[in-house]
């Protein structure tokens, strides 16, 4: 005597809660992807983020050999805000650590609120590039004519030199972009506009 077969509504039923379990899943995942690769690439310099990490020991392996970092920055559409190194570069030996300061003024008629993004070029030198202390990503609020002057310090790997791919390298540009910033997060000019316009915010 044969089983009888699976009722069509009963395999329905099982296709589309295995469904819905793979859906939220893959949503799942694509919200914890952003932060892990935040992570993954400040761990590793990948795609031109530097690392983050302490100022090497006295005692460690350091060369003569110089690195000359350029220095780009930027500021997007929207936000009025004038922004400069104190320098265009700098000759920095390998694991030396170096001070760097940047000046940025509030050139518009009301108070504003920015956050730096960064990245480093060649991408390849990413992972070379060590931010012991830096202002990307934390919100500045600066009044009309206001100016602030904010480091970053920094070391250029000595490892480097044994990787094949980054050793023939003798220059590289540490580039910033301020953006208008809403709850710590860039935004575009057009968010950033209209955010001025409809809303009244204490600073």
């Amino acid at each position: 005597m044969t089983a009888p077969a699976p009722r069509p509504d009963r395999a329905a039923a099982r296709t589309a809660v295995a469904c819905a379990g793979l859906a939220v899943g893959m949503i799942g995942l694509a919200f914890a992807s952003v932060p892990l690769y935040d992570a993954f690439c400040k761990a590793t310099g990948y795609d031109g983020t530097p690392r983050q990490g302490p100022a090497l020991a006295a005692s460690a392996d350091r060369t003569g050999a110089g690195m000359l970092v350029h220095f780009d920055t930027n500021v997007a559409p929207g936000l009025p805000w004038k922004f400069s190194a104190e320098m265009p570069s700098i000759e920095a030996d390998l694991g030396e650590t170096k001070t760097v300061f940047f000046r940025v003024t509030n050139t518009g008629t009301k108070p504003t609120t920015g956050v730096a993004t960064f990245n480093v070029q060649p991408g390849l030198m990413g992972g070379y590039f060590v931010k012991i202390a830096c202002f990307c990503f934390n919100e500045q609020t600066l009044q009309p004519g206001e100016t602030l002057d904010v480091p970053v310090v920094f070391y250029v790997d000595p490892a480097l030199r044994s990787d094949s791919n980054t050793a023939h390298l003798s220059e590289m540009t540490l580039s910033y972009t301020y953006f208008a910033s809403k709850n710590g997060q860039p935004v575009t000019a057009s968010v950033a506009t209209t955010g001025a316009a409809g809303s009244k915010r204490d600073f």
